[in-house]
């Protein structure tokens, strides 16, 4: 950091660089665009988060973030209450909307499960998900997760401590994605999209 940027400059930049995908450099580049731009950005922004950190509050059924509570997911009378999709953050719900191909309810748990970092069942929401899930009116779960281990060994998890409530527990397809060309593929993806075949 230069010398003449004072604590203000200093501070705005140590906080920049804590958001994800900023490092110090990006954090600099960052701050020197909404100084300069104080009217335009700044300034907004400002209001922006202000206003953010004053109204958006967590579900408290689903953990999903909205201005109301419930969510308009949660309240909304045309959702289907019988199908549950259980993601690990609540970007994976703003990216199934945006795909517009589920139309039930969420359940964000918070995180994977991980023991390197120390992340057991208790510090994620699986108690509420297993109330939410033993209602009668819930039909199927769908394991939204990340193809990752921590993601496999949270679902694998997951799917044991919903085994003999009545309803289906499914996972999401791995494979080829639309559009993807097999050469360009890594190996567990083609293994998967193998193991998942299903008939043309």
């Amino acid at each position: 950091m230069a010398a003449s940027a004072g604590p203000e400059i200093e501070r705005l930049i140590a906080l920049l660089a804590k958001l994800p995908g900023l490092g110090p450099r990006s954090a600099r580049r960052a701050a020197l665009t909404l100084l300069k731009r104080r009217d335009q950005l700044l300034l907004p922004l400002t209001a922006a988060l202000s206003e953010a950190a004053e109204r958006v509050r967590t579900c408290s059924i689903c953990g999903s973030l909205d201005t109301r509570d419930p969510c308009a997911i949660c309240a909304d009378p045309e959702r289907d209450a019988g199908l549950i999709c259980v993601v690990e953050e609540v970007g994976a719900i703003w990216a199934m909307e945006r795909a517009k191909a589920f139309h039930g309810r969420y359940h964000v748990l918070g995180g994977l499960l991980s023991a390197l970092d120390g992340v057991g069942p208790e510090s994620l929401r699986v108690n509420q998900l297993v109330s939410r899930v033993a209602a009668p009116e819930v039909r199927e779960v769908v394991l939204a997760l990340p193809a990752t281990v921590d993601g496999q060994t949270t679902a694998h998890y997951l799917a044991e401590r919903l085994t003999g409530l009545p309803a289906q527990i499914t996972m999401l397809a791995r494979g080829v994605p639309v559009g993807g060309e097999l050469d360009w593929l890594d190996d567990g993806t083609i293994a998967q999209a193998m193991r998942a075949r299903r008939p043309a």
